[in-house]
């Protein structure tokens, strides 16, 4: 018999009482209300929220969301009784209510996920929603990035998730280019951004980011990359000294980062 590969499970709360918490679940079922027992716990004076809300069900390598409340269970948009998920996309607990990020990554060191079809909604590649702004959550000390070259940006078929402002983008192949250019697959409106400033690839069973400025604004946790760096879990990327920057959970997801230090 085979093992199933060990696949973690991220939650990034967007909006509601637990807004700016990131957590991350490995087990086969996760509930969510306000019944003390539940993983995903809201205020127990939280009423919007059911005591038991709805599970979510490992089938296999899929994940089954499952409503079981009188306010209902939003997905992208749509209510649902019951769906499978794929990664990236949005949960809103009730209408109005706490908005959820929903992201997989397989497990470094887990045998090779099988593919299996999708039932229920297709989705296209790249799924946008309206969302507020993440809330930065506390830096660790991540390791300084290597500026060793792999070779240059080939085709791969790897998940991408981006949040900038009320922009979530989700891409099923990279490379993806970002600048302020039309043109570029993740255009961004910053003045510290270039026409075409970074392209976000991936190569030796990990991401890189390249920096196409040839100035050198680009840096991995205030070290600037060089030509191209590795993104390890954790890191921050700046985009140039005056930002945007983003945080990098792993698994092909970026976040927005703002610095908590107070000025």
């Amino acid at each position: 018999m085979v093992d199933k590969p060990s696949i973690l499970v991220t939650l990034v709360h967007i909006e509601g009482p637990l807004k700016g918490e990131i957590q991350e679940l490995r087990e086969d079922e996760i509930s969510i209300g306000r019944h003390p027992s539940c993983h995903v716990l809201f205020p127990k004076d939280f009423r919007i929220i059911s005591r038991n809300h709805a599970h979510i069900l490992r089938e296999g390598n899929r994940f089954k969301l499952l409503d079981q409340s009188s306010n209902g269970t939003f997905v992208n948009g749509e209510r649902i009784k019951e769906t499978y998920l794929g990664s990236g996309d949005v949960l809103v607990f009730a209408e109005g209510g706490p908005k959820v990020s929903f992201l997989t990554t397989i497990e470094e060191g887990s045998p090779p996920a099988e593919p299996a079809a999708k039932a229920g909604r297709e989705f296209p590649p790249a799924v946008e929603e309206t969302i507020r702004e993440i809330p930065p959550a506390p830096q660790p000390p991540p390791p300084r990035p290597s500026a060793v070259p792999p070779p240059a940006p080939g085709k791969a078929q790897v998940p991408l998730v981006i949040q900038y402002g009320v922009t979530l983008r989700s891409f099923k192949e990279l490379p993806v280019s970002l600048g302020s250019n039309p043109t570029c697959d993740f255009g961004l409106e910053h003045p510290g951004i270039l026409d075409r400033h970074a392209t976000l690839f991936f190569d030796q069973g990990q991401y890189w980011v390249k920096d196409l400025t040839g100035q050198g604004l680009v840096s991995i946790n205030g070290q600037t990359v060089g030509v191209q760096a590795p993104l390890h879990p954790d890191s921050l990327l700046s985009l140039s000294p005056s930002g945007p920057t983003f945080r990098f959970l792993g698994g092909g997801r970026l976040a927005e980062y703002e610095d908590p230090s107070p000025e």
